[in-house]
């Protein structure tokens, strides 16, 4: 296809049409922000931190003879889990485009707008919420850390309400 003959109703070069909303979202091009609001970040090391401090406590407690391996191990094992949970929350990044929705996490979430069935904002008091429901796949969700990303999952639940 030559690029001089292409109309508004066909997508150059494998890009999806996008609907108008979408486009005009896009227009100063893709959105990138992080994933989780700073007070989000901060609660979650205050609560790693507090749990590290209340590990080293209770293990300082108690005599050496009382600490179960298989205890300790667990508890070890939870630690990692959570600090590894946090680290992510930290780095995690939502990069909206002409493709779709992208975000990284401890594995990386992403839809293209062909493939969304409909989306739902959700927004609960730290974290506001994109519900995305593919067709013929799990619904996924994707957090926004900014008033931008808000704003613009805001009008994708518009775009792409149930109907």
């Amino acid at each position: 296809m030559d690029l001089m003959t292409h109309t508004a109703s066909q997508p150059v070069s494998g890009t999806p049409d996008l609907p108008p909303a979408i486009e005009s979202l896009l227009a100063q091009g893709p959105l990138l922000g992080p994933a989780w609001p700073g007070a989000a970040k901060a609660i979650a090391w205050i609560v790693l931190l507090l749990t590290a401090l209340q590990i080293g406590r209770t293990a300082a407690s108690l005599p050496f003879e009382q600490i179960s391996g298989v205890m300790a191990g667990i508890v070890g094992f939870c630690f990692i889990g959570l600090a590894v949970i946090v680290r992510a929350m930290q780095t995690s990044v939502v990069r909206i485009d002409s493709q779709g929705l992208h975000q990284s996490w401890i594995t990386h979430r992403s839809v293209a707008w062909e493939d969304i069935q409909y989306a739902k904002f959700v927004p609960m008091l730290f974290s506001k919420r994109l519900i995305v429901f593919r067709r013929g796949g799990r619904p996924l969700v994707f957090q926004s850390g900014n008033k931008a990303l808000q704003t613009a999952f805001a009008h994708i639940a518009l775009t792409y309400r149930r109907q």
